[in-house]
């Protein structure tokens, strides 16, 4: 798994509340949550953000609640990974069950800033930053994890597995 995008740096103890807010809660649309992503911290956040771009978040992102619709806003704003120093455990799972690509590097975040250029072999664990040269490495996706990842999340795994015992 490649990615290549550019760097969208956001703090610290981010909650889901601020990823996406509930009185967007109304639908499971990935493209309507997208439209809304990260409305909590500001309302035209993500306006900035193309599709492939790399959400690069601080300690502790994704705390809060355990609604689902947070990293699916996050992949509906088309972003496909975090690249973050730490995340909340619900949301660490959540986020690979509905197919977001998140990669924890502890305090190495520091070497990413808002707006540089990003290239990712999520296979290695490899994060090369275009801009500055820095080079970032993190443990490399088990392949359960990155099964689930290849089929866009838990329930793209599951009814695959299904279909093959079935079969």
């Amino acid at each position: 798994m490649h990615y290549k995008g550019k760097a969208h740096k956001v703090g610290s103890h981010i909650d889901t509340d601020a990823i996406i807010p509930a009185r967007f809660l109304v639908t499971s649309d990935p493209v309507k949550l997208g439209a809304n992503c990260m409305a909590g911290l500001s309302p035209d956040w993500v306006k900035r953000v193309r599709p492939g771009d790399i959400m690069v978040a601080g300690r502790n992102f994704g705390c809060g609640s355990s609604r689902e619709h947070a990293p699916i806003a996050i992949l509906g704003a088309g972003m496909p990974v975090v690249i973050g120093h730490s995340f909340a455990r619900i949301f660490y799972r959540n986020a690979f069950n509905m197919g977001l690509l998140l990669m924890e590097v502890g305090d190495a975040v520091d070497q990413i800033n808002d707006g540089d250029e990003l290239e990712i072999d999520a296979s290695t664990g490899r994060i090369h930053n275009l801009t500055n040269g820095a080079n970032i490495t993190c443990p490399p996706l088990p392949d359960s994890m990155a099964a689930i990842l290849a089929k866009g999340g838990l329930v793209g795994y599951v009814r695959e597995r299904l279909s093959k015992q079935q079969g």
